[in-house]
């Protein structure tokens, strides 16, 4: 920077640059722009439910009525095996979590396309929306761990099986954290991509969908042949999910070495998507 650009510079409060480089993230910036963080957790959680007639009811209505279906058809036709713990709590235990992940991933493949007209005009940290959405949703997923708990209590006091919460609790928050960030990795990385290709867009919700029946949310891992828990436990999902059930009711094949190994890839994952993401946000608007 020349003399006379420095001088410039010290007549404005905030200088915005181009990022130099991909790995110019910026990251101190996110705290600066905290308080539009606060606006937008409260833009996605309050608009998400406007005009509606039960409002923040849906948070748990919405679960509710899944653990039903799940009870039903794979509880009581289907009969899969729920490890001897009451079918409704333990399908509850993974519709809560996966919830989550699912809502976040959703929102945040979306940043570029439904931001755009934001982007194309006020400069922020671009991470800024994605990290106020996965907040927003931690506010949703609270309401409905609340409700799960008040499940978890009632079954534990009038149920002959064998729930059995455990010290494992403590890691909840790790849980929680893992799950948030693969969400928000797999979500940057989709829109990132999805400025370019449009179709993955509509393949979003299909192909949540169908991780959730790849994921350990309606059945056990136990639950499968020999020969294919090892590749479910290749899932980074799995080891979250089995470990929030070992954790509240004592079932599940939770291992830590698994857990360990899920964090590393999830982290990995994160690290590439955030890059990604930087470099995309550079000329989105010329593609999208």
């Amino acid at each position: 920077m020349s003399n006379t650009d420095k001088a410039d510079a010290k007549q404005w409060d905030q200088i915005i640059r181009p990022h130099e480089d991909i790995l110019s993230l910026r990251i101190s910036e996110l705290w600066q722009y905290r308080d539009l963080i606060y606006l937008f957790v409260k833009r996605d959680f309050v608009a998400q439910y406007k005009q509606t007639i039960l409002g923040p009811a849906w948070h748990i209505i919405q679960p509710l009525l899944t653990t039903i279906m799940f009870t039903i058809v794979f509880g009581k036709i289907a009969k899969i095996s729920t490890e001897g713990v009451p079918p409704f709590i333990f399908y509850l235990s993974g519709t809560v979590i996966w919830t989550y992940f699912a809502n976040v991933t959703t929102s945040t493949s979306a940043t570029f396309s439904s931001n755009a007209h934001i982007f194309g005009k006020v400069y922020f940290p671009r991470l800024v929306v994605p990290i106020a959405t996965c907040i927003s949703k931690l506010i949703a997923f609270a309401i409905q761990f609340l409700f799960f708990t008040c499940f978890l209590i009632y079954f534990s006091f009038t149920s002959d099986s064998q729930i059995s919460p455990n010290a494992w609790i403590l890691i909840t928050p790790l849980l929680l954290m893992m799950m948030a960030m693969f969400a928000l990795g797999a979500g940057l990385l989709i829109t990132a991509m999805t400025t370019r290709y449009h179709d993955l867009a509509v393949l979003v919700g299909f192909g949540i969908q169908l991780a959730m029946y790849a994921s350990p949310v309606i059945y056990p891992v136990s639950s499968l042949p020999e020969k294919w828990q090892f590749w479910a436990n290749l899932n980074p999902i799995a080891p979250i999910i089995e470990g929030f059930r070992y954790a509240y009711l004592g079932v599940g094949q939770f291992e830590p070495s698994q857990l360990l190994q899920s964090t590393a890839v999830i982290v990995i994952l994160f690290i590439l998507s955030v890059l990604v993401f930087n470099r995309v946000e550079r000329t989105f608007a010329d593609t999208i």
